[in-house]
């Protein structure tokens, strides 16, 4: 079965007349919720530290760090307030895998709203889709994978963030294939990390790289067709 290329194709054709209500109005407070989070750890240190040590290297200042006045590249932007919006750990949680799936999306999709006109339809619905693909890909692989010491968030959270930014960036099936491949990649964070400033450095990562394999792919960047189900693919590289 192409598991990968179900999922991407289940993402490509996806319409947000589709999706119940309900879910869409549970997508609304994650978002408001994830909104709360990031501005309230803005002045955290590990946001301050961030920022010393990378604002001086970001590119066109465009997308804003929540809460703050300063305005950063698109990608670093994304980091950082993926950052942000988990140093506290209050940020939303999918129960059955411990997935914080929020941020990752959000802060690639926020970021990318300040560089092209992204409508609010647009966005809830790839908001959506985003955390449907993070934690699918989540349940595939808990409890094991989390077990042996991965932070999930940050390994499913990638994919979230690619399929989000996908989505808006109108990916056709195959390259949608390749952003899942490409953020696949990059999946990392271990739970080692706990107690530092690596935690939510996790999913700020996952949200800067999960753009990152979206625009890539938008070009024809290639990946394997199989990141997930692949003899050496994530499934079966990083959990039974």
């Amino acid at each position: 079965m192409e598991v990968t290329r179900t999922l991407a194709r289940y993402v490509v054709n996806s319409n947000l007349k589709d999706i119940p209500e309900a879910v869409q109005a549970e997508a609304t407070r994650s978002i408001v919720n994830w909104l709360g989070c990031a501005v309230g750890g803005c002045r955290h240190e590990t946001i301050d530290r961030a920022l010393q040590a990378l604002g001086a290297f970001s590119g066109k200042a465009e997308a804003t760090l929540m809460g703050r006045g300063e305005k950063l590249d698109i990608f670093l932007a994304a980091l950082l307030n993926g950052m942000s919006s988990h140093v506290f750990d209050f940020d939303d949680t999918h129960l059955k895998t411990i997935i914080h799936p929020a941020g990752p999306v959000a802060s690639a999709l926020f970021a990318l709203a300040e560089h092209r006109q992204i409508s609010g339809a647009d966005l809830l619905h790839a908001f959506i889709l985003g955390i449907e693909v993070e934690c699918r890909i989540g349940n595939a692989v808990y409890p094991e994978h989390y077990d042996v010491g991965w932070h999930i968030t940050g390994t499913a959270g990638v994919f979230g963030a690619a399929a989000a930014v996908g989505k808006i960036l109108d990916l056709d099936e195959q390259q949608m294939v390749w952003a899942l491949g490409i953020a696949g990649t990059q999946s990392s964070g271990f739970r080692e990390m706990f107690g530092t400033m690596c935690k939510s450095f996790h999913p700020g990562r996952a949200a800067q790289n999960g753009m990152l394999a979206a625009f890539l792919a938008q070009k024809n960047f290639t990946s394997s067709d199989q990141v997930l189900e692949a003899k050496r693919g994530f499934a079966n590289v990083m959990s039974t």
